[in-house]
């Protein structure tokens, strides 16, 4: 488990299905399960596994609508990368982003798009700090 209480641990399987969820919601199992399918098959009962152990961790809630459970996240996506991200860039580069920027500019992996974005979130953060 996770360090912090309010941020359980999620596997990238786990991940995948709260990402459908995000789509939009409530949603079904079923409607999760054709989002998913979309990019590659997953099998129904793996699928509502995984929503039980999001219901677990709190993660996800569901209510029951006649005959079915629809389900919604209790996390907002942007809330979730921005828990993962600093977790991320403080395990990987011990809370430092340059030099996890540099690295992606090593390897020629940044885009005039990515660097432009890079720039004028730069520009942004002066004119708000100064």
């Amino acid at each position: 488990m996770s360090d912090d209480p309010q941020k359980p641990e999620i596997s990238n399987a786990e991940f995948n299905v709260l990402d459908a969820l995000w789509d939009g919601h409530p949603a079904s199992s079923a409607e999760i399960i054709e989002r998913l399918n979309c990019r590659k098959p997953w099998h129904e009962k793996t699928v509502k596994t995984l929503l039980g152990r999001l219901v677990k961790k709190n993660v996800v809630r569901f209510e029951k609508s006649q005959r079915r459970y629809l389900y919604s996240p209790l996390i907002a996506r942007e809330d979730y990368t921005e828990k993962e991200t600093t977790n991320f860039v403080s395990r990987m580069f011990k809370g430092k982003i340059a030099p996890m920027v540099a690295g992606f500019a090593n390897q020629n992996s940044l885009s005039r798009q990515d660097v432009d974005e890079l720039k004028a979130l730069i520009e942004k953060w002066e004119n708000h700090n100064d």
